[in-house]
């Protein structure tokens, strides 16, 4: 690389962060999710409007994929295993049905186009996993983050967030095997639950001796180093036995969420999340190109697209029967799909599965839940909280 070539990847990289940045505040400004901002800073910097950045960049794609290993660490991070297999039957039910009946409806839409299996796989997949970090914001806001429907939608989030992770790993060993079978499907599933479990089991019961000698040998100012180098191992082991590198980063997250240094992992490695995360959002909305927007015929599957993704979740509330809770909050909640679901889609691109005119709409649809969500579920449950008021009001008055 001749250094004329390294200072003009040093611009637009200077450009990326910095319109990230911008148009991330922007969007906070406006009360949407900052990834939002970053989505729209790639379409406008790629191709198809001011052509900075465009696709097949290897420097900047292999940044982007660091960015996206770093964002399932802290998602696995933030998340709790024991919560996770604790969360009841509630939670449970609304993850399964909020994964299958969107999978189900996505997949057969595409087959009875004349789709392959593998592309009809993937737009299910995309339209399987809640964004926990859109959903847990919302909540926060509302001071609905320990009221019974956030316990189960933030429970039921991370669960399909697993289970979605899953059906990435089977999709992408689909697509590298180039044949699939039924054994094939059962195969590639299994080898993703045994690596989860046998991963975090392994995790949980050494990584704690581990820290012990760190902190005899006074390294525990290496967090980040640690941390960063442990997730990009678990990354590279998933890749060696055919699973996503984002299986094995979203493991080390889930060990080390049970340490006793989970605070110090996550303060210290939010500034390497903030610096490389953004490089992905914005890379994935570069490959964006706005004028198939222009084409009629695609709008028939936005619209397709977007109703079975917002109706596949409202119905995955159904889950939470027999409890108190209100299953058409908890619905509204399990509609953005977000990080994951641009995760999928920008693996199906990178692995050839789907055309750019497909990985458009699929952003399109995703941008949609996740511009919507905020302030129904905002609406919905301050209206149940106002009637939740007056029913205590109307019970003291008698």
């Amino acid at each position: 690389m001749s250094t004329s070539q390294i200072g003009i990847l040093l611009i637009k990289l200077v450009i990326i962060i910095l319109a990230a940045r911008l148009f991330g505040y922007l969007a906070e400004k406006i009360k949407q999710p900052v990834v939002l901002g970053e989505l729209i800073a790639g379409v406008l910097l790629g191709p198809s409007l001011f052509n900075i950045l465009h696709e097949g960049d290897p420097v900047l794609d292999f940044l982007s994929a660091i960015g996206v290993i770093i964002l399932l660490f802290i998602i696995g991070l933030e998340s709790n295993i024991y919560q996770l297999l604790k969360v009841g039957r509630a939670s449970f039910l609304v993850a399964c049905i909020g994964v299958i009946v969107p999978f189900v409806l996505g997949y057969f839409y595409f087959i009875f186009n004349g789709y392959p299996v593998a592309v009809a796989m993937l737009v299910g997949g995309t339209l399987t996993a809640t964004s926990v970090g859109i959903t847990t914001r919302v909540l926060s806001e509302l001071g609905k983050t320990n009221s019974e429907e956030g316990r189960i939608i933030l429970g039921a989030a991370v669960i399909d967030d697993v289970i979605g992770l899953i059906v990435l790993a089977v999709v992408v060993g689909i697509v590298v095997a180039g044949h699939v079978s039924l054994f094939d499907v059962f195969k590639l599933s299994s080898y993703s639950i045994l690596f989860l479990a046998g991963s975090i089991y392994l995790g949980i019961k050494f990584v704690p001796a581990i820290y012990k000698i760190v902190h005899k040998l006074e390294l525990e100012k290496t967090f980040v180093i640690s941390a960063f180098v442990f997730a990009l191992v678990l990354a590279v082991i998933a890749n060696w036995i055919g699973l996503a590198t984002i299986v094995g980063s979203f493991a080390a997250g889930l060990i080390l969420e049970r340490t006793e240094h989970k605070e110090n992992f996550q303060q210290k490695m939010k500034p390497v999340a903030d610096l490389f995360v953004p490089i992905f959002f914005v890379m994935a909305g570069a490959v964006m190109n706005v004028h198939t927007l222009l084409d009629v015929k695609i709008l028939l599957p936005i619209l397709i697209l977007t109703v079975i993704a917002i109706i596949g979740k409202i119905v995955a509330g159904m889950g939470a029967y027999g409890t108190k809770a209100n299953k058409f909050q908890i619905g509204l909640g399990m509609i953005p799909r977000g990080e994951v679901g641009l995760i999928f889609a920008a693996y199906g691109l990178t692995y050839e599965i789907v055309s750019n005119e497909l990985y458009s709409v699929l952003v399109i649809v995703i941008m949609i839940t996740t511009f919507i969500t905020p302030p129904l579920l905002v609406k919905y449950m301050k209206k149940g909280k106002q009637e939740e008021r007056k029913g205590i009001s109307d019970v003291s008055e008698m």
